[in-house]
């Protein structure tokens, strides 16, 4: 008997421990959810444009069931364009050959627009500012700017880059930027980590005469070449704000600020060893964000715990304590996160860690997933994990009140419709006078018998919907439903309630 009340003791008390030690996963109602789908790795190449069509399709089916909501979708790799634009000629990484157009007449940007907002994503159209030739391309279209202007451009290591001190490299980036904002309906202009080029050893920038001839007095020309990048920057900020002000401005540096000497975190850079924004692409982020030229910050964290160059949790931490008020997302690499053991736990891979960590740090408000593939195939079920632990419920957009902070009037009443599809509730739009107070989507939630009403719960969200109704799929006898209203940038209105009877 003692043995068998010890025994018993002994499972209570492992069992106490267990309960006490379980992770609570942390659901966030707004987490930015993102995931590239880049056209540079070829992923279009040999294919027709239906089949180009039906794979993107899958692709954003699986992101959707992931609860992925953003999309950031390369549109412009190398001077070009995958959509017809007005500058630049259509992308050899889409059709094969620069300059020529599909050819059943496709426009996979304003294509890719509609398929994101269908799902309830965001599409972030991601360009490069001056990449004007990648290693792998041998023949530029006839109206491809280093056609037109082969004294805009300049080559580097294998590539060609639209010289960044020039007036006229930053007013044709603006008109291409201007062009996709007056014919898309796209939620964000989204820019990664090239600005200046990688260096190469023993390859100096062949800028030296410009540097001279206008120095514009700068006598550093590190500090002359960081001001060219800024100017585009700003000048892209105050066209988007002037075109259409709801639209966000993201970069996505490489994931080194700089580096600090004294190897510890501070403003002055990072405890890394790595290349820099600063001191080698010429990206002053920093200044950006204090400036409030950029909306987010989305740095390609893509190390894990334990790189000693550039460790994950020592850039989170950077990140989220220097971000200038701006949300920070980070780009998180799923082969590489996946190919190493949680150093804590080698039982495991590095995703719950990181995961884990970057929901405790207050400015880390989301995640973008390097690359779409990668995470269709779901290596090491890193997919898998989203679904079921930290993408288990939907999630809203961060907030950015120094866009917009004024919330849509919530929706009418609601009413039960019976239609030949089943019941439906219905409810009408609210009023609104500016592009920006309207309500462009709406939250349905759903609370039992007893349930308090807790519109920060996103366990209780059945359905986000961009038109006013919603097909009931199950039996809501009994309970409360509640209605909100979306705008632009996702501020959410008080709720409008019905009890279903």
């Amino acid at each position: 008997m003692m043995k068998r009340n010890l025994f018993l003791f002994v499972w209570m008390l492992s069992s106490l421990f267990c309960v006490c030690n379980a992770k609570t996963i942390e659901h966030p109602k707004r987490e930015f959810r993102g995931a590239w789908i880049q056209c540079v790795n070829g992923q279009y190449l040999g294919k027709s444009m239906q089949e180009i069509r039906d794979m993107l399709s899958q692709q954003l089916d699986v992101l959707q069931g992931a609860g992925i909501n953003a999309i950031m979708f390369q549109v412009r790799a190398e001077g070009d364009a995958l959509y017809p634009s007005r500058f630049e000629p259509w992308s050899r990484y889409l059709t094969g050959q620069q300059g020529v157009a599909p050819s059943d007449g496709w426009d996979p940007l304003a294509w890719m627009v509609d398929e994101c907002h269908k799902r309830n994503m965001e599409c972030h159209a991601w360009i490069n500012p001056y990449r004007a030739k990648t290693k792998g391309t041998t023949e530029l279209a006839p109206n491809h700017i280093a056609n037109r202007h082969p004294d805009q451009v300049f080559e580097y290591a294998d590539l060609l880059i639209m010289n960044p001190a020039l007036e006229a490299n930053r007013m044709f980036t603006c008109m291409v930027v201007e062009d996709i904002l007056e014919r898309y309906d796209v939620d964000g202009i989204h820019m990664d980590d090239y600005f200046y080029p990688y260096p190469v050893d023993g390859e100096p920038i062949p800028d030296t005469d410009f540097f001279k001839a206008h120095p514009r007095g700068f006598k550093n020309i590190g500090d002359w070449r960081r001001d060219n990048v800024n100017q585009l920057i700003q000048d892209l900020h105050q066209l988007i704000r002037e075109v259409k002000p709801w639209v966000k401005f993201g970069i996505s540096p490489f994931g080194i600020y700089r580096n600090n000497p004294e190897k510890k975190n501070s403003e002055r850079g990072s405890a890394t060893n790595g290349l820099q924004n600063y001191d080698d692409l010429y990206a002053d982020i920093v200044l950006w964000q204090k400036k409030g030229w950029i909306d987010y910050t989305l740095p390609q964290i893509y190390w894990n715990f334990g790189t000693k160059a550039a460790d994950y949790g020592v850039l989170c931490h950077w990140w989220n304590d220097y971000c200038n008020n701006r949300p920070v997302f980070i780009g998180q690499d799923i082969e590489r996160t996946v190919k190493e053991a949680d150093p804590n736990n080698p039982s495991q891979h590095q995703q719950y860690a990181k995961y884990d960590l970057q929901r405790s740090l207050k400015n880390i408000q989301g995640s973008c997933q390097w690359y779409t593939a990668a995470l269709v195939n779901n290596p090491g079920n890193y997919r898998t994990v989203l679904e079921t632990t930290y993408h288990k419920y939907p999630a809203l957009q961060p907030l950015m009140p120094f866009i917009d902070k004024k919330a849509p009037k919530k929706p009418g009443k609601i009413e039960v419709m019976k239609t030949s599809i089943g019941e439906v509730l219905m409810w009408a739009p609210p009023a609104a006078k500016k592009e920006m107070d309207k309500a462009v989507k709406y939250v349905v939630y759903a609370f039992g018998k007893k349930e308090k009403v807790n519109l920060n719960d996103p366990s209780k969200i059945i359905a986000i919907v961009s038109q006013p109704s919603y097909r009931l799929e199950q039996n809501m006898i009994g309970k409360t439903i509640v209605v909100t209203s979306l705008d632009r940038l996702q501020n959410e209105s008080k709720g409008r309630k019905m009890k279903m009877k």
